[in-house]
């Protein structure tokens, strides 16, 4: 059965943060909430959560993951970026924004994007998500929870924690989130290209 973690979303109980970074640190998959909407996540390495995402989400090998970082410097570290790109996400983050960008080598190869070598970046705006993060010292990957044969994603933490119970380790809620899955812009050819028109506006990428 999956834990269930209920925090303040303005002032997220620490001790709450703690274990449910220890459950990642454990090889966990978690649910957790960010400014778009509700995510699954487990630490990079961990090869066994990510087929439990693929299988939760029914994804096939072309889904791009998105690596979910506390801040740009940690950013930085597995992704190449050039002087135009730098600019474009410095300018947006923090915020509903993923980014697609040629990986670095610290990014271990099943998470690649199978030809492009590339993988999606985001820097949630989202208090809960920003502690675990900060509390983890690592990135979160992650992929928007959209079930198979929902429309949207699911909005209530209890839910979720019901519908998962055998399938996940940790619900982590703060309240209600929202139905709209991040913006993807994908800057790995230079110039950038709208692949998912989402929460955020759009238009410094037009």
């Amino acid at each position: 059965m999956a834990k269930y973690f209920d925090v303040h979303p303005e002032n997220p109980q620490p001790r709450a943060i703690r274990q449910v970074a220890d459950i990642v640190r454990q090889d966990g998959l978690i649910v957790y909430p960010t400014d778009s909407c509700f995510a699954l996540g487990c630490r990079m390495g961990n090869k066994a959560a990510l087929d439990r995402i693929r299988e939760i989400r029914h994804l096939d090998d072309r889904h791009h993951f998105t690596l979910m970082c506390h801040d740009f410097a940690r950013l930085g570290q597995f992704v190449q970026i050039n002087n135009a790109s730098f600019r474009l996400v410095k300018a947006s983050t923090p915020g509903p924004y993923t980014f697609i960008l040629p990986a670095t080598k610290e990014v271990p190869r099943r998470l690649l994007h199978p030809k492009k070598k590339t993988v999606g970046v985001r820097i949630p705006e989202h208090v809960v998500v920003q502690a675990l993060l900060e509390e983890l010292g690592e990135p979160l990957v992650s992929s928007t929870l959209l079930l198979p044969g929902h429309d949207e994603p699911m909005t209530s933490g209890w839910d979720i924690k019901e519908l998962l119970d055998h399938s996940v380790d940790a619900v982590l809620d703060a309240g209600e989130c929202g139905t709209e899955p991040s913006t993807v812009i994908d800057l790995s050819e230079g110039e950038p290209e709208i692949i998912r028109v989402g929460a955020g506006d759009v238009s410094r990428f037009e």
